[in-house]
């Protein structure tokens, strides 16, 4: 049975910063403005480039692009490493911002977040969507910065609404309805589509489907049972139709973190201490949730690009940081040879809410270990990152710099938590 268009009143807006790394920095430092400005991950020909400006686009720089490439390009980019702190206050903000026009605030990642409308019959009595999205760029250019601009998208789901955010950035206002559907697909490639990469795009071509208007007259069952050939097809069938599938909430099943080396090696005492303060991070992270983890799991990346990993489940809870320290240093010890390591990364899963697990009558020592790294969490909370450390850590400040993942939301999750 064939499914038609959604008709309904749009009341998805998906909110975009344009260039949100560098637009931070340029509000932040003035004299950057109107400059072309690349942010790098490490500020070496080789860096490579998360966000160029608005002005850096102009000149052809893109997003993973070196920053030897970058300057090819534009000789005049200036480059500069992100200030993680500034950038996740901005995304507080914004966020406050949306939270005064909906309770359901999602967001996708640090510069992404999606507002459902749904049921808010009263905020929408006397104004469009569009006037709220006016709106919301006003406020965020008096309220965060005037340097700050975003795209926002209205239609009648999430994949939609990121398309529409998409069709004229930067500062763009755009709504998808099934009214206008036909004609913003027919100036689109299947690339454009958020979610459709190369292989997707080889997959509907060897079917005969070349452009998104073939994508979205597409029947059904050819979708689900011969191009994907599972339920994915008819998810595609939805989503274009204006069909929310995309709406889901799924359980954690991990907490991890992970680290490009900026100098590769192999000594064992330098990566011990770079795998301790991994475990710090995640430690804070899996306690600001008041959660256990019964598994651990450690990966490695080489500089001869072999990878190696491995993974445990222990007797116990883990908890505190030293808990999850020696879980992971035991694995680490299992390498089967000594390698230069260019990535390291750890995990924990098996989670577990804390008021779960039993704690035994003999476990007296394992507590205090507990107790400690709860103080020490309320110490770092306060007075900043890593201000009180394990002894391991020391010297250790300018490792393991910190970053914000693109599309983590458990992360901005727990960005929340802490405010």
């Amino acid at each position: 049975m064939e499914l038609q268009l959604n008709r309904n009143r749009p009341l998805i807006m998906h909110i975009d910063l344009n260039s949100c790394f560098a637009t931070c920095t340029q509000q932040a430092f003035v004299h950057l403005r109107g400059k072309p400005l690349v942010m790098v991950a490490y500020d070496t020909p080789n860096g490579c480039v998360l966000s160029p400006s608005i002005e850096a686009k102009r000149f052809g720089v893109k997003t993973g692009m070196t920053l030897r490439e970058a300057r090819l390009l534009c000789p005049s980019v200036i480059s500069r490493m992100t200030d993680t702190v500034m950038v996740r206050d901005v995304h507080i903000k914004f966020k406050k911002i949306f939270k005064d026009y909906s309770p359901n605030v999602s967001p996708k990642s640090i510069d992404e977040a999606v507002i459902d409308f749904s049921d808010m019959e009263k905020v929408l009595k006397n104004r469009s969507l569009t006037d709220i999205g006016n709106e919301i760029k006003r406020r965020m250019r008096a309220e965060i910065g005037e340097w700050i601009s975003c795209s926002i998208g209205i239609s009648t789901n999430r994949f939609l609404a990121k398309q529409a955010a998409g069709l004229k950035k930067p500062d763009g206002l755009e709504i998808i309805t099934h009214e206008n559907l036909r004609q913003v697909m027919d100036k689109l490639t299947l690339i454009d589509l958020n979610g459709i990469n190369i292989k997707f795009q080889a997959r509907l071509n060897i079917h005969g489907i070349h452009t998104p208007l073939q994508f979205l007259d597409a029947p059904m069952d050819k979708l689900k049972k011969q191009v994907f050939q599972s339920i994915v097809g008819y998810y595609w069938y939805k989503r274009l139709r204006g069909w929310e599938v995309d709406d889901m909430d799924f359980k954690r099943k991990s907490i991890g973190q992970d680290y490009a080396l900026s100098k590769k090696t192999a000594d064992p005492q330098e990566l011990s201490k770079i795998l301790m303060k991994l475990s710090e991070k995640m430690g804070r992270r899996l306690r600001r949730h008041n959660l256990t983890a019964r598994g651990i799991h450690v990966a490695m990346i080489y500089d001869d690009w072999t990878y190696w990993h491995r993974a445990r489940q222990t007797d116990r809870d883990m908890f505190a940081t030293m808990e999850l320290y020696r879980a992971a240093q035991l694995i680490f010890n299992q390498q089967p040879e000594s390698k230069v390591v260019s990535k390291l990364s750890v995990s924990c899963y098996d989670l577990e809410p804390c008021g779960n697990s039993q704690m035994s009558l003999f476990d007296a020592p394992s507590d205090k270990i507990r107790k400690v790294s709860e103080a020490m969490d309320k110490i770092n909370d306060k007075y900043g990152e890593f201000v009180v450390t394990p002894a391991l850590m020391m010297g250790m400040e300018d490792t393991v710099i910190d970053r914000i993942a693109f599309g983590a939301v458990k992360e901005l999750e727990d960005l929340y938590s802490t405010q």
